[in-house]
């Protein structure tokens, strides 16, 4: 008898519902709060339970780390939020943001294969229904299309996290052809 002889039913509807991957890179946090004594220790947390590594002690942290997301529905935005690492007690939590990817995916349907590197598909505002700080482009470069972006965290007195986001697409999958 095999272990595995029946497919799970999450895993048969995932992948039947699967758009692709986003490869988030998580590059730092700017100015995050203080939540010990003098600094943080700082980690991010994103939709799914994938997590950064803690930064001991600063509020700046450098973590340049990748998360990589199943998408199956654009429309949700992914949560992102920040902790403080603790020892003893429960984690701190240092703020929050979302990060809608809609506008990145209008980009992707543009079919910008014969473009520049470094040329500008889409330009995304700061405003209140995003958590956006600054304005963010998707950029064409080396053959895809990424997006970088400093969030404004929520629910604290400051702190940004910077980070970029590309898509992946499934073999035999192309969920934003330009032809759709």
């Amino acid at each position: 008898m095999h272990l595995c002889s029946k497919p799970n039913r999450f895993v048969v509807f995932l992948m039947d519902n699967l758009l692709g991957l986003l490869r988030v890179r998580v590059r730092k946090g700017i100015n995050l709060a203080v939540r010990d004594t003098v600094s943080s220790d700082p980690y991010v947390v994103l939709t799914m339970g994938q997590q950064t590594r803690a930064v001991k002690n600063n509020c700046n942290p450098e973590w340049n780390d990748e998360l990589t997301l199943s998408i199956t529905d654009v429309n949700v935005p992914i949560t992102l939020t920040v902790y403080d690492g603790d020892t003893l007690t429960r984690d701190d939590k240092m703020g929050d943001a979302e990060i809608d990817i809609k506008p990145y995916t209008e980009s992707l349907k543009m079919g910008s294969e014969n473009l520049p590197n470094g040329c500008v598909v889409k330009r995304v505002q700061p405003s209140k229904t995003n958590c956006l700080s600054d304005e963010s482009c998707c950029v064409w470069n080396n053959g895809k299309i990424v997006q970088d972006m400093c969030l404004r965290l929520r629910n604290v007195e400051r702190g940004e996290v910077v980070l970029q986001i590309e898509w992946i697409d499934l073999p035999g999958r192309k969920a934003f052809s330009n032809e759709s």
